[in-house]
């Protein structure tokens, strides 16, 4: 084992930098109509019910947990409180990949229901992006990255890297993040108006 001590942290610092340097392309590629019709779509649901799969989905509840605290009622697919989707209603699916099968199905049925579908996903042309009434493109390395993300990494090209889809989802939590800034703009609130949604009973 490694001193831990004499460990200059260069892997942790060097994937501190990639990720920030890959924010910024995040950023300076975002297709903005995308981005105003899906505020749009928030600002004109009855409801926004978001969804995603394993790391995607602890983005997802973290997005819907600031939406409530801004006066959107939101609620988080697959949780045993969560009312039935109308067509009135906004749903957000999150997924790198665009392929995941427990999202692709459940974005098939909110198509069927009749409510809007907006995904966030690396991939534009994927399942979900395909049947999407708005999607968000966020550049980026997903898990099913056909680029031989793993054999790379075996051959130590990408020894300091973060894991397989960390890119896309630190990519998600901050566009989102951003999206909660704009809206908080849009609707006038302020600092108060978002304390007095936090939880109280903790």
């Amino acid at each position: 084992m490694k001193d831990i001590q004499l460990s200059e942290c260069k892997y942790l610092t060097s994937s501190i930098l990639l990720m920030a340097e890959h924010l910024e392309n995040v950023a300076n590629k975002l297709e903005m109509d995308s981005v105003r019709q899906m505020l749009m779509d928030i600002m004109g649901a009855k409801r926004i019910f978001v969804m995603g799969a394993g790391r995607s989905g602890l983005v997802g509840r973290a997005f819907a947990m600031r939406l409530m605290h801004l006066g959107f009622i939101s609620h988080v697919v697959g949780e045993s409180t969560t009312p039935a989707v109308s067509k009135d209603d906004v749903v957000i699916a999150i997924s790198g990949s665009g392929q995941t099968r427990s999202i692709a199905n459940l974005g098939k049925v909110t198509k069927e229901i009749g409510a809007k579908l907006i995904t966030i996903t690396s991939n534009k042309e994927s399942v979900l992006g395909e049947l999407s009434d708005t999607t968000i493109a966020l550049p980026g390395r997903s898990k099913d990255d056909a680029g031989g993300y793993v054999e790379r990494h075996m051959r130590g090209e990408y020894t300091y890297l973060t894991p397989l889809g960390t890119s896309f989802e630190t990519s998600s939590s901050v566009f989102l993040d951003a999206v909660v800034a704009e809206l908080i703009f849009i609707t006038g609130a302020s600092e108060e108006d978002l304390k007095s949604r936090h939880t109280n009973i903790e």
